[in-house]
């Protein structure tokens, strides 16, 4: 059961113009549900993405990555995207990089374009190689019920995990012209940052420049996927795309216009929610954290310390008890490597509760303060350091018997 997290309303979802999405069961690894993903793109859009920094990183990344930089080189445009779950082509060596090119070559066979302006990603298993021939024969089913109101359908199609489709839109008015955002992301294990989506794709009407979008996708996943974690492991697979069509009036050619500062806002804030959707829907998970590190030299040391108490299995443990356990949470402060930290002057809060001051615990903190504040569902973690006047935020939850047994038995 998700964190506070309301099952999107298929209707409330965006139609994006200049995208259009197909799914299919194309039985890659169970029968009977969706799994196979494509969105068609017009020959005006522009695509850009981050992808994990795991160094076993998947064949679809590989080719992704090389695709995209072609593009960067030569030209053109990117006329398609294919998703598939059940199966991450992860650890396949050459022959998963034959298979993952396999799989652009078929539809791009079907659209009428080049291999090259195609982008392939995968989730599921890793170390199994792709059964492409099922992606293959599932691949027209997927392209006869392309359609731009498809957004709920695509997001149950690259669910893993999940325990439901993860989507949003909003429409913001920008220089007094329209733009229209909608967006995807699944993910509930194996996530923490660079990247830490699992999958996150978001569309917008606007016509943004190539280095523009570029420039901005970056920027947004630092904001949102780049700060979250749930189990501290990175993905082989992890990708977020952001895809402006040109379909709308609003152009953005140059980085810090107010054009661009307006649309990177709304895009971010979009972003941040299908992120946090995640966390909300983390395996096992019973509580959404947020944890805030403030007072810090830098944003790196204000990241790195949240991380630490994020990433901590006795913290997240504590909170999954409710157990106000809070000396995990100093443990963890003190060896997020921050060498030069004088603890002397750090207080601590959850929500309301004061619970270290100056180093130690506050002589007014009550137990069954800490506590009542750990029986709720969402949670805030603050830490002052008292050293500058950088800050920084990151989302995770806690960890139960649960996020053991669905991993035990992902396979099965």
């Amino acid at each position: 059961m998700a964190v506070n997290l309301p099952l999107p309303v298929a209707a409330n979802l965006k139609p994006v113009a200049g995208i259009e999405l197909g799914y299919a069961e194309a039985g890659v690894r169970k029968a009977d549900r969706k799994d196979l993903l494509v969105m068609k793109l017009a020959p005006t859009a522009s695509v850009a993405g981050v992808f994990t920094k795991n160094r076993f990183c998947a064949a679809p990344v590989q080719v992704c990555k090389a695709h995209l930089e072609g593009l960067r080189m030569a030209g053109g445009s990117i006329r398609a995207l294919v998703v598939n779950t059940g199966n991450a082509n992860a650890g396949t060596g050459d022959t998963g990089l034959a298979n993952a090119n396999a799989t652009c070559a078929a539809l791009a066979d079907l659209l009428g374009c080049e291999p090259s302006q195609i982008l392939p990603f995968s989730t599921g298993v890793i170390l199994e190689q792709l059964p492409v021939d099922r992606i293959k024969a599932g691949l027209p089913q997927a392209i006869a019920n392309l359609k731009t109101d498809n957004w709920y359908n695509a997001a149950q199609a690259i669910m893993t995990t999940d325990t439901q489709p993860k989507a949003a839109s909003r429409t913001v008015t920008i220089a007094g012209k329209a733009v229209t955002l909608t967006g995807i992301s699944k993910g509930a294990g194996m996530i923490k940052p660079n990247m830490a989506t699992m999958l996150g794709f978001l569309a917008m009407d606007a016509r943004v420049a190539q280095p523009v979008l570029e420039h901005m996708v970056k920027e947004v996943a630092d904001k949102s996927f780049n700060c979250i974690t749930i189990d501290g492991d990175t993905s082989t697979n992890d990708s977020f795309m952001l895809i402006a069509t040109g379909a709308a009036a609003l152009e953005v050619n140059e980085i810090g216009s107010p054009e661009y500062t307006e649309l990177s806002a709304a895009v971010t804030s979009l972003s941040q929610e299908l992120a946090q959707m995640i966390v909300r829907d983390g395996e096992g998970a019973t509580k959404f954290i947020t944890v805030t590190v403030e007072e810090g030299m830098s944003v790196e040391e204000c990241r790195k310390i949240a991380y630490s108490i994020g990433h901590s299995p006795l913290v997240k443990t504590a909170f999954y008890a409710s157990d106000p356990n809070l000396g995990r949470i100093l443990a963890a402060i003190g060896y997020a490597g921050v060498d030069d930290l004088d603890v002397g002057k750090l207080d601590l809060y959850l929500d309301d509760v004061w619970v270290a001051r100056s180093g130690g615990r506050n002589p007014d903190y009550k137990e069954e303060d800490g506590q009542r504040v750990m029986k709720q569902s969402e949670i805030t973690v603050r830490v002052k350091l008292g050293r500058g006047t950088a800050a920084a935020t990151i989302w995770t939850c806690d960890l139960s018997h649960e996020y053991v047994s669905i991993n035990a038995d992902y396979r099965s």
